[in-house]
């Protein structure tokens, strides 16, 4: 299993909305970056990723999980892009901040803080398990 960092505006698609996608979940579509792309592609089902809100939030408030694998984005008319379908696992009982993460030396490597505008972006085994402790989630 691969670990992943999923963005998206509060105001856009939030976490309740997510949530209320229930099982059959929701398309994860949008994504215009080739290496935001890039890593749709390389998702299975069975993964599972942070849902973390921009904007004014900066945060990391649930987990979802892979429930469909990469395939055409309806909602791009060029046919370059691709989306995958996600579903919510749970809340974070304690969001954790963008700030937590940058003040957290042991997270100077993550790709949230080296390149914090990709939208989609994966997350390393020992990153997962740090955040989700911090976030008062149980592996």
């Amino acid at each position: 299993m691969k670990y992943w960092l999923f963005k998206t505006e509060a105001e856009t698609f939030s976490w309740d909305q997510q949530k209320k996608k229930g099982a059959k979940g929701e398309p994860w579509s949008g994504v215009r970056n080739h290496q935001a792309a890039s890593h749709m592609k390389q998702m299975k089902k069975g993964d599972q990723g942070f849902f973390y809100h921009t904007g004014d939030e900066k945060q990391i408030v649930g987990i979802v999980e892979v429930i469909g694998e990469y395939r055409p984005d309806p909602t791009d008319e060029t046919a370059r892009f691709g989306l995958v379908d996600v579903k919510a696992v749970t809340d974070f009982p304690t969001p954790v901040t963008l700030a937590q993460i940058k003040a957290d030396s042991s997270f100077k490597e993550m790709v949230l803080v080296k390149n914090s505008r990709l939208s989609v972006q994966p997350v390393t085994p020992e990153e997962w398990k740090r955040i989700l402790k911090l976030g008062g989630v149980k592996a």
